[in-house]
């Protein structure tokens, strides 16, 4: 590897942005990837890399390529330190995603609640403006309180994360929608709301609830190459 390579690697996994490093076979030339100036079926193939967090050999008109992928972690961003949360992080944490908890409630959001995960008592705007949802984050909304929920959702909007979803009746989501077309956003955008979240497999317990967003949540992630 060359020192330049090295250092555009180091930099990218610093800033914890995803990227592929490409090694020809047999000739050990190395690139990174995606790379706009090189070969776009190469580049397809560094994105499903990605999206499936899998290196392999790849075959590309003749050339074997090895294709190193790596990835920072998945991040959660669960709005609401409720009770059906306190089934879904560790879920999640157990397949490996970063989870940070929000709710502005001291009562609620208590690392005794959340072992083991990020908890912040920040206000979701705020919150949402220090973490900053990347095409590796997904958002979560939870607390059926506009005023928790619909800021967390605008910010989310306003961002590259793969998935968004929001707990809530039907009813309770269209009047969000509402909201938030007021807010200026417009259909396209609001049809990124997964609302009300999850797939639906009948659940009624707080753990079927998580058990259906988290479902939903993989499938959206592992679908999107």
């Amino acid at each position: 590897m060359t020192p330049e390579t090295l250092a555009a690697l180091t930099e990218a996994r610093t800033a914890k942005r995803p990227v592929v490093l490409a090694t020809q076979l047999p000739g050990g030339m190395q690139m990174l990837l995606p790379d706009p100036g090189v070969n776009e079926a190469l580049n397809v193939a560094a994105r499903r890399a990605l999206s499936r967090d899998e290196s392999g050999t790849v075959s590309i008109e003749g050339t074997d390529w090895f294709l190193h992928a790596y990835s920072p972690p998945v991040r959660l961003i669960v709005v609401g330190a409720v009770h059906i949360a306190q089934s879904l992080v560790p879920m999640a944490a157990q397949l490996g995603i970063d989870v940070i908890v929000v709710d502005p409630r001291r009562s609620f959001a208590t690392t005794e609640r959340f072992p083991n995960v990020t908890v912040m008592g920040d206000w979701p705007d705020e919150a949402m403006e220090v973490l900053k949802p990347d095409s590796r984050s997904a958002v979560i909304t939870l607390t059926h309180d506009p005023k928790l929920d619909d800021p967390a959702l605008d910010r989310a909007l306003q961002s590259d994360a793969f998935y968004i979803g929001a707990l809530g009746s039907r009813k309770t989501h269209a009047r969000r929608l509402d909201r938030l077309r007021e807010l200026g956003h417009g259909d396209d955008a609001l049809a990124r709301i997964r609302g009300p979240v999850g797939l639906n497999i009948a659940a009624v317990t707080a753990p079927e609830i998580a058990l259906s967003i988290l479902a939903e949540f993989v499938s959206v992630r592992r679908n999107a190459a």
